[in-house]
């Protein structure tokens, strides 16, 4: 074991498990228990998506990843993990 690598290291399994989406908020559940949720403004495309397209979502990037087809739309578990809303482009902002 590497110095300042603990137990938790060694055991954290950030793939996707479960999926679920309300109105407000993406959840997803990673297959170690843990479960991070982030407001769907976050995300543009998600925010402004019926409730039909929000739920044909699939797991992608050898279960890292999600991705909506009809959204154009994908978003890692990094990037979950990280905290911070997606980048809006230029042409995606609403004046």
């Amino acid at each position: 074991m590497r110095p300042g690598t603990g137990t938790l290291a060694l055991n954290a399994d950030e793939r996707v498990e479960s999926v679920e989406i309300d109105q407000e908020h993406l959840t997803v559940g990673l297959m170690d228990g843990r479960r991070i949720s982030v407001p769907l403004e976050w995300y543009h495309r998600l925010a402004n998506a019926d409730p039909q397209q929000l739920e044909r979502w699939e797991i992608c990037g050898a279960g890292y990843g999600l991705h909506w087809e009809d959204l154009d739309e994908d978003i890692s578990t990094e990037g979950l993990l990280r905290g911070a809303p997606a980048p809006r482009y230029e042409h995606e902002k609403i004046n």
